[in-house]
């Protein structure tokens, strides 16, 4: 049986941030990296081949909820796994599923809008003010019973059950089933969720230590924004057996600064730690200095298919630009006169607003390559800089130039 390996190359003095290689049996991961999310063993819009040859990618994370549901992971199983039914040949992740299960579909009627967007959208703050006609998820100690979201068949996941169905979708890194409670959920229903994701852990490693196969289980940290309850969670967690460790909620700017710092404090050094579902550029830069080696997010290619571009900030933007505005039907120049994507050398602005404006797939799959070759380029800028010992003065650069930048110049990193 191979393991994953990771190994610390550069770390940088008086700070979290590290540089190094996660090893899985198909292929290395150079962290920190973004990890492009496949949900249903697809890139939306883009082909692997493109993602791994213009995006420059190392891995992909694919999702165990929406992968079950269709089109099943015993079909996987039997392509011969994740990697080679979708035609993937580097290292993969699915998820735990157990976040969509708790909050896709919570309220009826809302699940065919979130599959054909492939949202993920968290369970309302107050589900005092749901009928509970309406829900569609209900957890108890033993895991959560829902239903899908695409016929409104019910369904049940358990830590045990999770982990089987991420053995048959077999990706190299999967996750253990958690509870990811609500950011607006109150302190003692956040310490209970902290509780059951603990409990959940144990069993997930149980049921995943009774297969003799190369995956790498990785237990998940939850916690809210309570520091108390984030750092025993880290400790809980990171005292068990997993190959590394996923930190799950939902943050903002402040929780990153705070909450994913304090797991990182506590979590072991020597294994890699995951960010779930954070894509955005400076909540990126944030997470690499408070010590997190790999991200996921839908975010880039979501946004793509809307027509929004990632592009350095300036005075005239914030770091992203709308397609459909008019003043790009006639521009010229390129998407971002700072990116080298396939995208930005060979298509002006003008052209993919019209295909955007004139509904063209091909708009979605262009401005998608951009978004993701702009993070996954962005990390390694960030890798790089740990390794040439310029983090710190690159971090800064980056800070300004999401806040107070003046021209549209790339960081120096």
């Amino acid at each position: 049986m191979r393991c994953m390996k990771f190994t610390i190359q550069t770390k940088v003095p008086g700070s979290l941030a590290r540089a190094g290689i996660i090893e899985t049996p198909h292929g290395v991961i150079e962290t920190p990296a973004f990890i492009p999310v496949g949900t249903k063993a697809t890139v939306k819009a883009v082909t692997t081949d493109e993602v791994h040859d213009k995006v420059g990618a190392d891995a992909v994370l694919a999702n165990t909820y929406h992968l079950y549901l269709q089109p099943g992971d015993e079909i996987i199983k039997r392509a011969g796994g994740l990697g080679k039914f979708m035609n993937w040949r580097g290292p993969t992740f699915t998820d735990s599923g157990g976040f969509q299960a708790f909050s896709l579909g919570t309220v009826k009627g809302r699940g065919k809008k979130i599959v054909e967007e492939n949202n993920q959208v968290p369970i309302k703050d107050n589900l005092a003010s749901v009928d509970s006609e309406s829900m569609m998820a209900k957890i108890d100690d033993d895991g959560v019973t829902f239903k899908s979201v695409i016929d409104g068949s019910e369904h049940r996941f358990t830590p045990e059950r999770s982990i089987e169905i991420q053995h048959n979708i077999g990706a190299d890194i999967i996750f253990a089933f958690d509870e990811c409670a609500t950011p607006g959920a109150d302190y003692e229903y956040q310490r209970k969720a902290v509780e059951r994701t603990r409990l959940w852990a144990e069993r997930c490693l149980v049921e995943h230590k009774k297969n003799k196969d190369d995956i790498t289980l990785f237990g998940i940290v939850q916690g809210g924004r309570h520091e108390d309850l984030r750092r025993k969670s880290a400790k809980d967690i990171g005292a068990m057996d997993f190959g590394g460790f996923g930190i799950g909620g939902s943050f903002d700017k402040d929780d990153i600064g705070t909450a994913v710092k304090w797991v990182c404090e506590e979590l072991p050094e020597n294994k890699p730690r995951h960010l779930l579902g954070i894509g955005e550029p400076i909540d990126i830069i944030l997470g690499v200095a408070n010590g997190v080696d790999t991200f996921d997010c839908v975010a880039p290619t979501r946004l793509a298919r809307t027509g929004a571009a990632y592009v350095y900030p300036s005075s005239d933007n914030k770091g992203r630009i709308n397609l459909l505005n008019a003043q790009f039907k006639d521009d010229f120049g390129p998407l971002d006169p700072t990116c080298d994507c396939d995208t930005c050398k060979n298509y002006s602005r003008a052209y993919l607003t019209h295909l955007f404006r004139a509904k063209e797939m091909l708009g979605a799959t262009l401005v998608s390559v951009h978004n993701l070759y702009f993070l996954v380029s962005l990390v390694k800028r960030l890798r790089k800089a740990i390794i040439e010992g310029k983090f710190e003065e690159g971090k800064e650069e980056m800070f300004a130039l999401y806040g107070l930048a003046k021209q549209p110049v790339p960081p120096k990193l």
